[in-house]
């Protein structure tokens, strides 16, 4: 069995002393596991650095097999921020979900197309943390467990739409939450509510983050008695850091 397809490195491990199992989010074939002879030692050892954009092929004698690839860098993005934690744990936190949440063989063409953008943005430094927040929605989406932020869920409106049902995921209006609100998740700016009153871009993103984080630990992890990946915490508290000496 042989196929083609273009994907997103997400990880390796060493197989053996010289080999590598390499771990890809193709397009078309959804994320595949392989063997790379010798990539462990290969001088195109960088070309196996998570983020990167690789044209692979695909070998087995059977679809349930482990795989051999063949990979072609399409472009080598990570080496444009190899020196920035903050980016770097980003990425990281992004193709730890992917590699924790996703079955193999299953294709997800919109998760990928998100991770390509947010690799992109991240080797342009540009955008990157809302892409990044985008990402973690749209794999609750994907996934069959997409926050419904289109309307308030008591009382149907679509304005003042400040509040999120914790157990729930739907949106609830400044209004409709009254007494209730510390018990609600706060819808930010960068997904469509307004956000704490007395909250900036830092904030707003914060409270996205702790949002998704809420949805994505309690439908994909908890009825598995797991936890969110250690990368996406260490990304937080790194993003938390940053913002923190960036208003001092």
């Amino acid at each position: 069995m042989e196929w083609t397809d273009s994907g997103i490195v997400l990880g390796s491990r060493p197989q053996g002393e010289t080999s590598l199992i390499l771990s890809v989010l193709t397009r078309d074939h959804g994320r595949a596991k392989g063997l790379v002879r010798g990539g462990a030692r290969s001088r195109q050892r960088g070309l196996y650095e998570p983020g990167n954009h690789v044209a692979v092929i695909w070998r087995a004698r059977l679809a349930e097999h482990l795989g051999h690839w063949s990979l072609e860098s399409l472009a080598a993005l990570t080496a444009q921020f190899l020196d920035d934690s903050v980016r770097l744990a980003c990425l990281s936190a992004a193709v730890a979900l992917a590699e924790s949440c996703l079955p193999e063989h299953q294709p997800y063409p919109g998760l990928h197309d998100g991770l390509m953008r947010l690799t992109q943005a991240l080797a342009d430094d540009d955008g990157w943390a809302p892409a990044h927040l985008g990402f973690e929605c749209q794999l609750l989406a994907d996934l069959g467990y997409g926050l419904d932020l289109a309307s308030c869920a008591v009382m149907g409106t679509t304005e003042e739409l400040a509040f999120v049902s914790p157990r729930t995921g739907r949106a609830v209006s400044r209004a409709a939450a009254g007494e209730y609100q510390d018990r609600l998740l706060v819808l930010p700016r960068l997904l469509g509510g307004t956000g704490r009153a007395d909250s900036d871009a830092r904030g707003d993103l914060m409270d996205g983050l702790r949002l998704t984080g809420h949805f994505l630990d309690r439908n994909l992890f908890q009825p598995h008695a797991q936890t969110l990946p250690a990368a996406r915490s260490r990304y937080v508290e790194r993003l938390e850091r940053l913002l923190a000496s960036d208003q001092g």
